[in-house]
């Protein structure tokens, strides 16, 4: 740990022991775990509320700042640095007391939240419905690449994709088995623009499966590489690989 940056950790005898003593400073019981293997000079501030998780704390090593990450299944909810110990605190007896994400914005201005965090703690099935949601805002907000509008609505159309949590890249729609990043994808489309032919993808911007020359068939054929074991998304990341 940077002596010059975090004198007072250093006079304390690290990042808990500073952390303890600042939280005695302002009356804020609160209960340290161990950090995340592979992380130096991380802790864990224990949480209360149900589903959420220790928040991570870790110092940053450029500079004076403190790294914040709150996961709720296994989804990153909040992250952020906190300048200064009090905020660390503040914000983690906020997070641990389940404070509402709304009210969090509110006092808690360093933090950075998932942009369907209130989504993601109400369970998998309110995050895939958000995604979609934040999709067709996003196609009503292109005009000008109608295609893109005619996928998420096709896609969305059909049952078993739909129960999929969607997500972008480079305009291509890939819908994954979880909620989480990183993203399990199981089969993507890729729209084109001026009316070209939709492409199906294995993977976002790789695997090409095959070519068709409208949306409903390029549902049909991703449909038809889409295994029948695959969904509803589950929270966070599924663990597979391939």
């Amino acid at each position: 740990m940077n002596s010059e940056f975090y004198p007072d950790l250093v006079e304390a005898g690290g990042l808990a022991a500073a952390l303890e003593r600042s939280a005695a400073a302002l009356r804020i019981p609160l209960i340290l775990v161990p950090g995340r293997k592979g992380i130096p000079d991380s802790v864990g501030i224990a949480a209360t509320a149900p589903g959420r998780l220790p928040l991570l704390v870790f110092p940053r090593a450029d500079a004076r700042g403190f790294r914040l990450i709150g996961r709720a299944g296994e989804v990153d909810i909040v992250t952020g640095e906190a300048p200064e110990l009090r905020d660390v605190v503040e914000a983690a007896a906020a997070w641990g007391a389940g404070t509402t994400v709304p009210r969090m914005r509110e006092t808690l201005p360093f933090l950075l939240f998932d942009p369907i965090a209130e989504a993601h703690e109400h369970g998998p099935a309110a995050a895939v419905a958000a995604q979609w949601d934040r999709l067709k805002e996003l196609a009503a907000d292109t005009p000008n690449f109608p295609e893109f509008g005619l996928l998420v609505e096709a896609a969305h159309a059909e049952p078993r994709l739909r129960r999929l949590f969607p997500f972008t890249s480079h305009w291509t729609v890939a819908f994954s088995s979880c909620t989480g990043r990183p993203y399990r994808d199981e089969i993507a489309i890729s729209p084109q623009y001026g009316g070209g032919r939709y492409i199906v993808l294995r993977h976002p911007n790789t695997g090409m499966l095959g070519e068709a020359p409208t949306v409903e068939e390029a549902v049909a054929l991703a449909l038809a590489h889409l295994p029948e074991s695959v969904g509803p998304a589950v929270a966070g990341f599924t663990g597979r690989s391939g």
